[in-house]
């Protein structure tokens, strides 16, 4: 009995990481991870945006194509506001450029 378990366990073993290689290299890219990736960089920067503790934070949206362009809208007080938020999303990774659409005014 325990000769047959350790020689299933054996054979499973064995069989697994091939296994595992196949369907992790073969299966082809999916959108799931590309949403991912840019909900990631999303958080990033809403979480430096956060830790900076600016008041204006919570008025700003960030959004996060697959291509790593992040589009900001939203209103602030002030221009160096404004500046701040680019500053702080450019200095993000995984981001390639950055669609600026915040506007300034109360």
């Amino acid at each position: 009995m325990k000769i047959k378990l350790t020689a299933t366990c054996l054979v499973i073993s064995v069989l697994m990481p091939p296994l595992a290689y196949a369907v992790d290299y073969a299966a082809p890219q999916t959108k799931f991870g590309v949403i991912v990736k840019d909900s990631v960089i999303t958080t990033k920067i809403k979480s430096k945006l956060t830790a900076e503790k600016m008041a204006y934070a919570t008025n700003i949206k960030v959004e996060t194509d697959s291509n790593g362009v992040v589009r900001l809208s939203g209103k602030v007080a002030t221009k160096e506001e404004m500046k701040r938020v680019e500053e702080i999303t450019h200095d993000t990774d995984g981001v390639k450029s950055v669609q600026n659409e915040i506007r300034v005014g109360s």
